[in-house]
């Protein structure tokens, strides 16, 4: 079948009954933490809980249904550090089909463990996504595999709007849909659909403001390739997006939010706390993006587009998070070099409820050592306010207390 046929109503509706075989129900979640928090009604769509933690497996899968026998024979491969990849090797071995997946060097081994458990070929080369997509051009050409793009493909991007497809049907009335974007495959799938469904619904896209490839792209009337690309949203981090797909996305997307990196951080606390759900940091960039909107009382739906995030990266996340919420914070204090001072400090900070988590003592910050050492303290508090209280408290002890860095 060819990409001239995709992205049309019908094929929109078969692609949406055949994700079925290998999805999990995503049905929407309402979060009443983020509808007070913007004053709308706020939707989740969990993309997060699906079996390859992310709704990738839905355009391979549709992609691979559409396939000839003989080039299902011949097998397909792709280039991937993450969710595409798990998501071609899953699609494939439900048709059982070969699949060779080019992974770059130093892609964790958690994520070329899971890849290889759903029978696929890992070929690990290059230091970067391009240098293995190039790798995987060059084994595709020399074997025969069909190619599937992660996202500039209208089969894959048609399979992805089968998100689209199941937010309408459980939420008719919704207003606006907030789309993560990478390369654009799952913006372009969901925007066209949800066009084709109903024209009033909003579609807006979010990118790592450290990626916003699409949005340059928009602005300048065409495919605009980054410099470079620096954001922790790994899973969007992309320079270039689709040209077969940018039609799409010029004519159905109706706006791009950006969201800092910090943003993200924060976003992960609240999922994390008042929903139990672990996304990734791409996953979590419609959750930043609803403090964006200048809207009241609209029904939003939020795409959680994934979940696969390793535990290093998840420990990092939280403690940074706790920084930026001031729930963690380090203050820098001078106290004479002599016996029951240290006692002191500890006494003023616990009447305040403040918690300790380490101590810094150096001894040379000044010549005159009776006069002044320095002692760091990071501590734990509630928050903004109780950590100004502490403060506060610490001022009026005597004491000149300065903030400074946290390195925990």
């Amino acid at each position: 079948m060819s990409n001239t046929e995709m992205l049309t109503l019908e094929r929109f509706e078969e692609a949406s009954e055949r994700v079925k075989d290998v999805t999990q129900p995503t049905e929407l979640i309402f979060s009443e933490y983020l509808s007070k928090m913007t004053g709308n009604k706020v939707y989740l769509k969990p993309e997060n809980m699906q079996f390859t933690g992310a709704y990738k497996v839905r355009g391979a899968y549709y992609k691979m249904s559409t396939l000839t026998e003989e080039d299902r024979q011949k097998g397909v491969i792709t280039a991937s550090a993450g969710n595409h990849a798990q998501g071609v090797a899953y699609a494939a071995q439900r048709y059982g089909v070969k699949a060779v997946i080019v992974m770059p060097t130093t892609t964790p081994l958690i994520k070329v463990n899971r890849t290889k458990s759903f029978g696929a070929e890992v070929v690990l080369y290059g230091n970067v996504y391009d240098e293995a997509c190039a790798k995987a051009y060059e084994l595709a050409e020399a074997h025969g595999y069909t190619f599937v793009h992660p996202f500039d493909d209208l089969a894959v991007a048609t399979g992805q709007g089968s998100i689209a497809m199941e937010i309408v049907k459980e939420l008719p009335l919704v207003d606006i849909i907030l789309v993560p974007v990478g390369g654009g495959g799952l913006a372009t799938g969901v925007s066209t659909l949800a066009k084709l469904l109903n024209p009033k619904i909003k579609v807006i896209g979010v990118e790592p403001a450290g990626a916003n490839c699409l949005q340059e792209s928009l602005k300048n009337g065409k495919v605009t390739t980054l410099p470079s690309v620096n954001t922790i949203a790994d899973g969007t981090a992309v320079k270039t997006p689709g040209s077969n797909i940018f039609p799409y996305l010029q004519q159905n997307l109706d706006d791009i939010i950006t969201v800092e990196d910090e943003e993200l951080v924060v976003a992960f606390l609240d999922m994390v706390e008042n929903h139990k759900m672990i996304c990734e940091n791409s996953g979590l960039l419609t959750v930043a993006a609803l403090k964006h909107l200048d809207v009241k009382n609209k029904k939003i739906v939020s795409i959680l587009s994934g979940g696969n995030m390793d535990v290093i990266t998840m420990s990092s996340v939280v403690q940074q998070g706790l920084i930026f919420r001031d729930r963690i914070f380090t203050v820098s204090v001078l106290l004479p070099d002599k016996p029951g001072e240290l006692c002191r400090v500890a006494e003023v900070i616990a009447k305040e409820n403040g918690n300790v988590i380490k101590l810094e003592h150096n001894q040379f910050v000044s010549t005159n050592r009776n006069a002044a050492v320095e002692l760091r303290i990071t501590l734990e508090a509630f928050g903004t306010e109780h950590k100004n209280q502490i403060m506060k408290c610490l001022e009026e002890n005597g004491y000149q207390p300065k903030l400074v860095r946290t390195n925990i």
